[in-house]
């Protein structure tokens, strides 16, 4: 399980079916250098709208809570450490999730921007309230990219894993400092398989619109 090939190297399956790699996103650098987008047509402020959902659920604490719930009170791990690591690997999720399963769909890479420039102007929010609070800097936004980078090579290691969530848990526990701890390892992985199902399901219906 390797990094996705190209469209042309391979046949792209369809969208309901199981993801196996996080591919490498140039959308996050088209991002750092670009400007706002400034839809103007019917169809861009149709992505608009569309790219809004996706934001708002890579933000929601619902699947969050959740899963917090699930994580025994006794388990070895701090808790506030994993909530703070499921919701980076929530968004990431999402956002990757748009780039690999709208892999043909002519305006990906528009709703891709539009995500992660939604992203974007919240990293930031969010980035200015925690300076506020600790009295240094945070750029929450680089923190994103840096997990991003952390799972794809997680995965292009665990090539032979039968299914990327089984790569994405251990990741996950790593990042929160718990080893290999069961419970932390599901808690990533919970997080990885809710949110790709979910967000297959939106984008279905994008396309279909």
């Amino acid at each position: 399980m390797g990094c996705i090939p190209a469209a042309s190297q391979r046949q792209r399956p369809s969208i309901g079916t199981t993801p196996v790699a996080f591919p490498a996103n140039p959308i996050l650098e088209s991002v750092m250098k670009s400007e706002k987008t400034s839809p103007q047509t019917e169809e861009a402020q149709r992505l608009t709208a569309a790219a809004q959902e996706l934001f708002e659920f890579a933000i929601g604490r619902e699947e969050l809570k959740h899963i917090m719930a699930l994580l025994p009170e006794a388990a070895p791990v701090a808790r506030n450490t994993v909530e703070y690591e499921l919701q980076l690997l929530k968004i990431i999720t999402v956002g990757w999730s748009i780039t690999y399963f709208l892999e043909e769909f002519p305006h990906k890479e528009p709703l891709a921007i539009l995500f992660w420039e939604a992203v974007r102007g919240f990293s930031q929010q969010l980035s200015e309230t925690a300076g506020l609070m600790i009295g240094g800097e945070v750029d929450y936004f680089e923190v994103l990219r840096a997990r991003l980078d952390d799972y794809v090579d997680a995965l292009e290691r665990g090539g032979d894993a039968a299914e990327p969530a089984a790569v994405i848990g251990p990741a996950f526990a790593r990042n929160c400092d718990a080893g290999d701890e069961v419970f932390t390892i599901m808690s990533g992985s919970r997080m990885f398989i809710a949110t790709t199902g979910r967000v297959k399901q939106m984008l279905a219906r994008i396309v279909t619109e």
